[in-house]
């Protein structure tokens, strides 16, 4: 069977992380993903449940409510604010007004 070959970026720390654990499972790295392939191959669907945080959740939530306001605005549902205005509202926002 001929082999081919993966090239993935990870953040550095968790890279020497994973590495470790795979060493003290007495594997490589490699060796973890070939089998984290074939489990996926072989049942079909990823072997763990992936869920988002709360962090990701609520990070989620703002990228889509930003999405709809900016919709909102392409519409014109905003009135144009100059730029004094929109310091303005700002500076109300910062002093919890």
């Amino acid at each position: 069977m001929s082999q081919a070959a993966y090239t993935i970026r990870l953040d550095s720390d968790l890279k020497n992380r994973f590495d470790t654990l795979c060493e003290g499972f007495g594997m490589s790295a490699s060796t973890a993903f070939n089998i984290f392939v074939r489990t996926v191959v072989r049942k079909r669907r990823i072997p763990f449940e992936i869920e988002m945080s709360e962090a990701d959740v609520a990070h989620e939530e703002g990228r889509r409510a930003f999405l709809e306001i900016r919709k909102m605005a392409e519409q014109g549902a905003f009135p144009d604010l100059t730029l004094d205005e929109i310091n303005e509202e700002i500076q109300l926002a910062r002093e919890g007004k």
